[in-house]
């Protein structure tokens, strides 16, 4: 079969296929090449995108499932340590008060007092202060912390411990009174004597003495607020 290249058009086209091929050859090209269109049509415009978002949905439950996993070992790595740290934190929670402990301090000292022959006149709790766990960690590296006007509504999270200060005046001796802080200092509480006056009684022959002073004692956020 010669075909002249050169004046080739579409008639000759049609009459070279017609002879090569029946129109049921054309018919079956033709639906397989509409189905190949038509399944490239339904899996770019349907399909992906169904694939796509499923997969999608699928990283995002493996992401969550990998952060969840995560967050689970977290948790039980804190409470391990919360369990180590929990013997040691309720020993040095003892040194602070607690509120029935500050609201029973008259009778502590009483008792402290009477075993010394003393007698407290005069015992005042005064305005209660509150430490930052920021001032206490400076104070505790040895670093000055600003103070600054407080803006904020309180809260505890925020605050390592509290200042309770207790201005006292004690009748007695001066062994007795002695003998009387260092029953103080055995007791394994938080107090310190800030201020501190004594005098002798005059005309008084027994070396009697009044005592004035401030001491303070330490509370537990928790325990006040």
């Amino acid at each position: 079969m010669d075909i002249d290249l050169k004046n080739i058009n579409m008639a000759d086209i049609k009459a070279q296929i017609t002879k090569l091929a029946d129109k049921k050859t054309l018919i079956k090209i033709g639906i397989i090449f509409g189905a190949i269109v038509f399944f490239l049509i339904v899996y770019y415009a349907i399909l992906n995108p169904m694939v796509n978002a499923r997969k999608a949905k699928l990283d995002d439950m493996n992401l969550k499932k990998q952060e969840t996993e995560k967050f689970t070992a977290e948790i039980y790595s804190m409470r391990a340590k919360i369990k180590k740290l929990k013997p040691e934190y309720e020993k040095y929670s003892r040194l602070f008060h607690s509120k029935a402990e500050v609201e029973g301090l008259y009778q502590t000292l009483s008792e402290y007092a009477g075993e010394n022959d003393l007698v407290i006149t005069k015992i005042e709790k005064k305005e209660i202060k509150e430490v930052l766990k920021a001032q206490a960690l400076a104070k505790a590296d040895g670093k000055k912390s600003k103070k600054k006007k407080q803006t904020q509504v309180k809260n505890v999270a925020n605050i390592a411990y509290y200042l309770i200060p207790v201005d006292f005046e004690i009748d007695g001796n001066f062994i007795g009174y002695i003998k009387f802080k260092r029953a103080l200092s055995l007791s394994n509480k938080m107090l310190n004597f800030d201020k501190e006056s004594i005098q002798v009684v005059k005309g008084n022959t027994t070396g009697a003495i009044k005592v004035r002073g401030t001491l303070t004692i330490v509370g537990l956020p928790n325990e006040f607020f």
